[in-house]
């Protein structure tokens, strides 16, 4: 099983995370935010796998290239980029020792956690907050 980087699809998660279209989940929330197979048929048929391959940042190139089977390494569910997506990414590709898709997704670990860092994000995912309470007005009679 021959396993390379999708240029491709790195690229598309850079200028996602660029023009702020990403999530910033928790590192076990993939299982639950990762695309179901039949939205990932439904967005096949109406997109194409091309469009698909995107998606993700590894390319088994043993297999059949109109398969979905052809692409691992899912980053995303076909709107935004979820950290937990790429930190799944990255951790898979280690642990199978594809050296250049886990490079990549730890660039993009980092283009992620430094846009989390930036105020603008900090606010939009912060906590509400509450205004403190004012004391009484005084009278000055």
């Amino acid at each position: 099983m021959t396993v390379m980087l999708n240029r491709n699809g790195f690229n598309h998660a850079k200028e996602l995370i660029d023009s702020g279209r990403l999530v910033f989940d928790d590192r076990d929330a993939w299982s639950e935010h990762q695309p179901s197979a039949q939205q990932e048929n439904d967005f096949i048929e109406r997109h194409g796998i091309e469009a698909y391959a995107k998606w993700h940042l590894g390319i088994d190139e043993g297999k059949h290239a109109h398969t979905k089977g052809r692409y691992e390494f899912p980053y995303g569910d076909f709107s935004n980029v979820h950290r937990c997506g790429v930190l799944s990414a990255e951790s898979r590709a280690g642990q199978y020792k594809h050296l250049d898709i886990e490079n990549a997704a730890a660039h993009l670990h980092g283009m992620i956690d430094a846009r989390a860092s930036e105020p603008s994000a900090r606010e939009s995912h912060a906590a509400p907050r509450r205004r403190a309470a004012r004391p009484p007005l005084r009278s000055t009679r």
